[in-house]
């Protein structure tokens, strides 16, 4: 099982969603970005590192959130969601997704999210409640 990190990223009451890039599966569906972790890192190390690599963007990292596993048909994820804030919402590059949206919680069901957010996604509309 693959160890991947996923960032709730905010910045002024907005959080960070991106589409996954069409050449990945599950493609084209909408995430919260992060990637998979590496030897020796923590998994804060791995949330701020990937981020910085996909969007050249800098995030403090925060308390963590929960864990979502999920069995896709090419391999299974352990998801560890964190959540963290951004210092802009300038966006450096984007290395690893077709798009990115900066959005209100409201707003999240208008997204088909990845399969391993889903639950990450339901969790965060419980608690915006």
């Amino acid at each position: 099982m693959k160890i991947v990190t996923a960032g709730i990223i905010s910045y002024h009451s907005k959080i960070l969603i991106a589409q996954r890039i069409r050449t990945k599966k599950p493609a084209l569906l909408w995430e919260f970005p992060g990637g998979k972790l590496e030897e020796g890192e923590t998994l804060q190390q791995c949330l701020r590192r990937e981020i910085k690599e996909e969007f050249d963007l800098e995030i403090n990292v925060g308390d963590f959130f929960m864990t979502s596993d999920y069995n896709y048909d090419f391999g299974s994820i352990r998801l560890q969601a964190f959540f963290a804030e951004a210092a802009t919402d300038k966006i450096g590059c984007l290395n690893s997704h077709e798009d990115y949206r900066w959005i209100d919680i409201s707003e999240i069901d208008a997204f088909e999210f990845s399969p391993a957010d889903i639950p990450i996604v339901e969790a965060l509309k419980k608690q915006s409640t």
